[in-house]
């Protein structure tokens, strides 16, 4: 029944705060993320993010990442290369435009844990190849989440989760974006949980705030 409150609660709030997002510039991403295993040591990355200028039906971009990972140990220090596909339609003097971009990119995670503490460095390097255009750009995350009801991460758990993220462009300017994002999240079993929070985007000239919804899957393909 607290579940059930708690997850009626955020539904309340989320709603409210879509529906302010409708009419101002705050927009809504929706995102799912799938980290699945197909043998002891490799993995299978996919996701797809929906990302919205409001909070529904005014899309600014959609993005497709895929990849295969494998394990230098056992379920950490994960090296991967991946594929991304976006689409982008942002608006050009009042008009809204399309373009979309391949983008290649090899990644290194490592995660720590001290105490409640759960860390997560992530080393990203991509190749852009836009429509005019090809660009390099690294980035470095820093995520964290800490169990609230438990000890540990275990099915059942109300968290906090919070990620920096910092986009560095090997040509100039240098400085391209970060990203701060706070959120609760709610483990639904050892292999599902969820998470809905807000992520300031802060670049150069401009802030821009967003409301995300993710949906995180590591059901195996495999046994083993």
């Amino acid at each position: 029944m607290k579940v059930l409150k708690f997850l009626a609660m955020v539904a309340f709030s989320l709603g409210t705060t879509l529906s302010f997002a409708q009419q101002s510039d705050l927009g809504a991403w929706y995102m799912y993320f799938g980290n699945n295993k197909i043998s002891k040591k490799l993995n299978f990355h996919n996701e797809i993010q929906y990302r919205n200028f409001n909070a529904a039906g005014d899309l600014e971009q959609l993005l497709i990442r895929t990849g295969i990972g494998y394990d230098l140990t056992e379920n950490n220090n994960n090296i991967l290369l991946g594929y991304g596909f976006i689409l982008s339609q942002p608006y050009v003097d009042g008009e809204k435009t399309q373009n979309t971009e391949h983008r290649i990119f090899q990644q290194f995670i490592t995660k720590q844990k001290f105490g409640r503490f759960n860390l997560q460095h992530r080393y990203r390097l991509e190749e852009r190849f836009l429509q005019d255009d090809f660009r390099m750009r690294f980035r470095y995350y820093l995520g964290l989440h800490i169990p609230v009801t438990n000890k540990e991460l275990l099915p059942k758990t109300l968290y906090v989760s919070a990620y920096n993220e910092i986009f560095l462009n090997f040509d100039s300017p240098t400085f391209d974006r970060a990203r701060v994002y706070g959120a609760l999240g709610y483990v639904i079993n050892k292999n599902m949980r969820i998470e809905a929070g807000y992520m300031n985007q802060i670049q150069e000239n401009k802030n821009r705030g967003q409301i995300q919804i993710g949906f995180y899957n590591t059901i195996p393909f495999t046994k083993d």
